[in-house]
């Protein structure tokens, strides 16, 4: 089995008590600390590299700090806290929407997925806890991470799969809402705008769909998702909305600056629309937005260094800093896109298909 990328930078990221949010080209910045929503994300990582023989003893090393913190983040509530500083000390009493969401899809991956019981059993443990949480969630995206995790722990929660599938119902509800709020005959999207993540939408609403054999859910969310990507492939490119100002509708979408998590979020949402119509034409998007960080990009950079990657670029600069972020979307779609991937043991940059604008 080819393993599809290396923990190496990773581990380095990585002490003790968890991942360290950012990095000064590649050197750990101490300095920045820890968060819940990078340890949710790495979790998911590791648990995915410890299927393969030659990465499972690091990955096994790996998950277990994860696991930790994620056990130590946990209030008595169930809620989770989100900012660890290096000195170990918590920057907050209760963490982000996103970061318990984030945690939720990471701690849910693992009980679907996890080789080791004991995995399964502690991310059980929190994530059960957390619960009651979700139903507070007010942020589309924040929703959609967590609906994320609990479609993938559904199989496993036997005694609780009536109250997840209420949750669940309530998330795809609020999705929906928004959807219809600001859909027109031009704009098929949940917001007036589109910011970070933004494939993650469309993605839990299918998963949501199917699931619960809900059609007008998995409708939707095919017809976001192709919305989206007439708005982000241009030439047979991948060219994500920019983090330099996002898109609002009738405005001028940002072209830069272009960060690792779109690509990690869409090679997601579109695998698993080839699951679930065998359709090629998504796989191969899969592989236009994998072969982005290898510099099949509007400025022909590659991001992947050494098994870690850059922070994004801006029109004619690459930011060389590899933070937690950025090195976790990466991992995340390698591990994600290798089962369907035909005969491409490893990534040579590909040509620009169109000059830069």
């Amino acid at each position: 089995m080819t393993v599809p990328a290396s923990l190496e930078y990773l581990s380095a990221l990585t002490d003790d008590v968890g991942v360290i949010q950012h990095a000064i080209e590649d050197v750990p910045n101490r300095s920045t600390g820890y968060c819940v929503d990078d340890v949710g994300r790495a979790l998911l990582v590791v648990t995915a590299a410890s299927a393969y023989a030659p990465l499972e003893a690091e990955a096994l090393r790996l998950g277990r700090i994860y696991l930790a913190y994620l056990l130590d983040a946990q209030r008595p509530d169930g809620r989770l806290r989100n900012f660890l500083g290096y000195d170990r000390r918590w920057l907050d009493d209760v963490g982000s929407e996103d970061s318990l969401g984030r945690a939720l899809w990471g701690l849910g991956y693992t009980i679907a997925r996890a080789q080791k019981r004991t995995w399964r059993n502690v991310s059980e443990r929190i994530f059960t806890r957390a619960l009651p949480a979700v139903a507070e969630l007010t942020h589309l995206r924040s929703s959609a991470y967590a609906a994320l995790g609990l479609c993938l722990a559904y199989p496993s929660l036997v005694p609780l799969q009536g109250q997840v599938r209420e949750i669940l119902l309530t998330l795809a509800e609020r999705l929906l809402a928004a959807y219809a709020a600001t859909r027109t005959s031009h704009w098929h999207w949940f917001e007036g705008h589109m910011t970070y993540d933004n494939a993650r939408l469309c993605e839990a609403l299918l998963r949501i769909g199917v699931l619960l054999k809900q059609d007008v859910f998995v409708e939707v969310g095919f017809e976001a998702l192709h919305f989206y990507e007439s708005a982000v492939i241009e030439r047979g490119v991948f060219k994500p909305i920019g983090n330099g100002g996002w898109w609002r509708r009738h405005g001028e979408r940002a072209e830069f600056d272009q960060q690792p998590l779109e690509a990690a979020g869409f090679i997601d949402a579109v695998l698993y629309a080839y699951t679930i119509t065998g359709r090629d034409h998504y796989r191969g998007l899969a592989e236009v937005a994998y072969d982005w960080y290898f510099g099949r990009n509007v400025i022909g950079a590659p991001l992947v260094v050494d098994g870690g990657c850059r922070d994004g670029f801006s029109a004619d600069t690459v930011n060389r800093n590899m933070g937690a972020e950025s090195t976790l979307a990466y991992l995340a779609s390698a591990f994600a896109i290798a089962p369907y991937q035909r005969g491409r043991s490893s990534h040579v940059a590909p040509a620009i298909l169109h000059d830069r604008p």
